[in-house]
């Protein structure tokens, strides 16, 4: 019988454009990595930015915000 090897992992399953596919198994190939480490990486890497830009989206607003407050806020008719 076989080990049973514990992953930390789980399997998501999604689809490429072929010629994406093929450019990221070259990728892979030249890196002398797998697969799902470039798009474990690709996906951190996305998920860093993507939180940079909601709290810069945050921080913009909170000082709009605090210029509204100091101009009084802000009056249309």
């Amino acid at each position: 019988m076989a080990p049973i090897i514990s992953r930390n992992t789980e399997t998501i399953t999604f689809s490429l454009p072929p010629p994406q596919a093929q450019h990221l198994r070259q990728a892979a190939k030249e890196e002398e990595r797998t697969v799902s480490e470039l798009l474990r990486e690709a996906i951190r890497l996305y998920m860093e930015e993507r939180e940079w830009r909601v709290k810069e989206r945050m921080r913009r607003r909170s000082r709009q915000a605090e210029h509204e407050d100091a101009q009084g806020g802000e009056f249309n008719e």
